[in-house]
């Protein structure tokens, strides 16, 4: 996961993912322009593995927030990996997936634990947490989250996602969530804190 190589940054070119565009409009009596990303919308899974009481989660590289890590007069043409090494973009977070198959939202959160994690999940186990907005800066996309319990027998495959998926699952404990979400940078979005939290508050025994 952590083998970085040959990152070159480059104007956005076409994507199936994300669609630029520009907002003009008035408000109270004032023209403004705001810039926007049309995106899919996704769900997102707390999972808890009731066999031995761990959170299962995820970590994987993210391009945006490496690139966030980086100082802005260093983030032109290629860049310097021995001195912003990988670590830099691997975050921890719930296990999610966009929203693009014509499922409904629990079959689709169905398929990205069994996908990303390896548990095999029936439909009616998932729990609705609710839904929110996500990016509200740029895209206002709706997030769904979900909870649901495992057990290490409905583990069947290795997880890791499809394709050219890179992610890793890894397991937290109860205190070693709480002393994570305790650090002062976090590399999690504020959807894993949420859903951290309203685990916490609702599941934690």
């Amino acid at each position: 996961m952590n083998k970085l190589t040959e990152v070159v940054m480059k104007p956005l070119q076409d994507s199936i993912y994300m669609k630029p565009l520009t907002m003009c409009f008035t408000l109270n009596g004032v023209q403004r322009t705001w810039d926007m990303l049309e995106v899919h919308d996704s769900v997102s899974v707390v999972i808890y593995n009731i066999t031995r009481n761990v959170l299962v989660l995820v970590k994987q590289f993210r391009p945006a927030v490496y690139y966030g890590s980086i100082p802005t007069e260093e983030k032109k043409g290629k860049i310097d990996l021995t001195q912003y090494p990988a670590e830099l973009g691997i975050t921890v977070e719930l296990c999610a997936g966009i929203v693009d198959k014509n499922l409904s939202l629990e079959e689709i959160a169905k398929e990205e634990v069994l996908e990303e994690c390896g548990y095999n999940v029936p439909v009616s186990s998932f729990e609705r947490i609710g839904s929110y907005r996500a990016s509200v800066g740029t895209s206002g996309s709706v997030q769904t989250a979900y909870y649901c319990e495992v057990t290490d027998d409905m583990k069947v495959a290795a997880g890791g996602g499809v394709e050219d998926e890179n992610i890793e699952v890894i397991e937290m404990s109860i205190q070693e969530i709480k002393k994570y979400i305790s650090q002062n940078n976090i590399l999690s979005p504020g959807s894993f804190l949420f859903g951290i939290y309203w685990f916490l508050y609702n599941k934690a025994k």
